[in-house]
């Protein structure tokens, strides 16, 4: 089993959901922190470059 097939959509489906999650803190009036909302965005952001580069590295064999 190639772990690059796995890991790939679990990190973009992880960043997906942390940069849908960071913007509805955004625009929520719960008056959360901008640290937290900065983390988020932060952390998506690098999930789903790293989960797009994984899936654009695996190779068909």
């Amino acid at each position: 089993m190639n772990l690059i097939r796995v890991f790939g959509p679990l990190l973009t489906l992880a960043g997906i959901f942390g940069l849908i999650y960071g913007s509805y803190l955004f625009l929520s009036d719960e008056g959360n922190d901008w640290k937290t909302i900065l983390v988020l965005f932060l952390l998506g952001l690098i999930f789903f470059s790293s989960g797009l580069g994984l899936i654009k590295k695996a190779e068909d064999t």
